[in-house]
């Protein structure tokens, strides 16, 4: 029972965790832009997905509801870059099993550790890059991870909801 209490406990902190984290230059001052355009490279393609154009239509309206101007890159403040970056990752596929006998203090027994099976996941990385100084000024990278098992409905509902959640902490120091 006092297992399943801390498991529980567990859960209900890492459900409260953020699922972005951002970094930013705490020098420069955000109001002075008001434009962007998307970096030449951004999604670092030859090609544009389908999630990058999921990302790409995401990243435009958030820009825009921060009452920032799209322009060319020429023109731009800001230009907006974008990758999803694969990652690999260990998960369990099943449980472990195990059987012992014993008597008072004495015993032995067996166990078989539970079945794993590596898995390629992809998360967001967004960045803001100063024109003036060529530096990346604002940056955000998901928590939450794009699957090959997900549905083209779903993978388009969790970039809406990752990308919404960046640019939640756009400007740095008004969340």
């Amino acid at each position: 029972m006092r297992f399943l209490m801390i498991s529980a406990l567990v859960l209900t902190l890492a459900g409260c965790s953020g699922n972005v984290i951002t970094d930013y230059n705490s020098s420069v001052v955000f109001g002075n832009y008001a434009t962007w355009a998307f970096a030449q490279d951004a999604g670092s393609g030859s090609f544009m997905s389908l999630d990058g154009s999921r990302v790409q239509n995401a990243v435009e309206r958030e820009l825009k509801r921060k009452a920032m101007r799209q322009v060319t890159a020429d023109e731009a403040d800001l230009l907006a870059n974008w990758q999803i970056v694969e990652e690999d990752r260990l998960e369990q596929t099943g449980v472990g099993v195990g059987f012992g006998y014993g008597w008072s203090n004495f015993g032995w027994g067996l166990a078989a550790p539970p079945p794993v099976r590596e898995v390629t996941e992809g998360k967001l990385v967004v960045e803001l890059v100063d024109t003036d100084i060529n530096e990346v000024v604002w940056r955000a990278v998901s928590r939450r991870y794009l699957t090959e098992h997900q549905s083209p409905e779903t993978r388009h509902e969790l970039i809406d909801e990752v990308v919404a959640e960046m640019f939640s902490k756009y400007p740095p120091g008004l969340e």
